[in-house]
């Protein structure tokens, strides 16, 4: 029979689990709340496949010690694969899959809802009515219809964004490498960088942590930014020199930051911090500051997306223990 492991299955993802496995009697699958690792690895002895969620690096150490259990088929339940070691992946044999498009609207409307709410200030106005201040003034928002708003990536979230923005009435610009055929027929593209960062009052990001995209945002580009812009960054922590932005808060440059990625969020986000000393100064400082809004990583975190998630790793997975071809296969090397 069958046998398909999991590893780091959350309590709000074990429903989704359980109806695949309902669906699937020809399956046998088995789970644990730990991550992957080369000691954890042995818990998956005896499945023909894994599925497998986590932000740890996958290192050769941990690809091989599932390879000793004879497992090379692996489907991830999120997009990154920058952190798999490739060249041993490869060397072993592995078949990888991942869920690209689990729910673009999830991280899009979250980027939204953040974008709208610091724009209108309402963390700041929020501790005033908590503490009794119910004047109006200096806190005065501004329309989302009144900006311009610049999206760095053009994929299935960045459009899903760019229509929600729309909906509020504001003009959106684009920049990307790769030109969808409808954009640029209806206009949406500038010719560079640049372009968006003089251009724009909200600048988002809705691209991969690649070789030319770590840290593109910098005590450069933000020079070049419109003075009182707002950056958003639902995508990866390390698209985000986090010290400059800093930098940037602490001038004046910008006039907001949101934040569900940080560069450093591994060990810190989805853990507990009451009552403990918080671990990262830099981070608590920005959590602290009135018009930066910071989530731990959950743009995703909705019943749609997270069902999606584990349903389509699954159908992967056992597509690949099957020797069928994947939805979503990952090139391996």
């Amino acid at each position: 029979m069958t046998k398909i492991f999991a590893y780091s299955i959350r309590k709000d993802e074990e429903p989704y689990l359980k109806e695949w496995a309902a669906a699937h009697p020809e399956v046998t699958v088995d789970y644990t709340a730990d991550l992957l690792t080369p000691e954890t690895a042995k818990q998956a002895a005896g499945a023909d496949g894994v599925v497998v969620y986590q932000q740890l690096d996958y290192t050769p150490e941990t690809l091989r010690a599932l390879a000793d259990e004879g497992i090379t088929k692996m489907s991830l339940r999120n997009v990154g694969v920058d952190n798999i070691d490739m060249a041993t992946a490869k060397e072993l044999g592995f078949e990888i899959t991942n869920v690209p498009v689990y729910s673009p609207n999830a991280i899009a409307e979250h980027a939204a809802i953040q974008t709208a709410r610091i724009l209108r200030q309402t963390k700041v106005l929020d501790r005033k009515i908590e503490s009794g201040d119910l004047r109006w003034a200096p806190t005065i928002g501004r329309e989302v219809r009144d900006q311009t708003i610049g999206v760095i990536g053009t994929g299935h979230i960045g459009q899903v964004y760019m229509q929600i923005m729309e909906g509020f009435g504001a003009k959106v610009i684009a920049y990307d490498v790769f030109h969808d055929p409808k954009l640029e027929e209806a206009g949406y593209y500038v010719d560079s960088l640049d372009d968006i960062y003089q251009q724009a009052d909200v600048i988002s990001l809705h691209v991969p942590a690649l070789k030319n995209t770590i840290k593109m945002i910098n005590d450069e580009s933000i020079a070049k930014m419109k003075d009182d812009a707002v950056l958003v960054n639902v995508s990866r922590g390390a698209l985000v020199d986090t010290d400059a932005v800093v930098r940037a808060l602490d001038s004046g440059k910008l006039f907001g930051f949101v934040m569900d990625t940080y560069e450093n969020e591994v060990g810190i986000f989805n853990a507990d911090w009451r009552g403990k000393e918080f671990p990262d100064a830099r981070l608590k400082d920005l959590i602290d500051r009135p018009n930066v809004l910071v989530t731990p990583h959950t743009a995703f975190y909705t019943t749609h997306a997270v069902r999606n998630m584990v349903v389509k790793a699954f159908d992967n997975n056992l597509a690949l223990v099957n020797g069928e071809t994947p939805d979503t296969p990952v090139k391996v090397g």
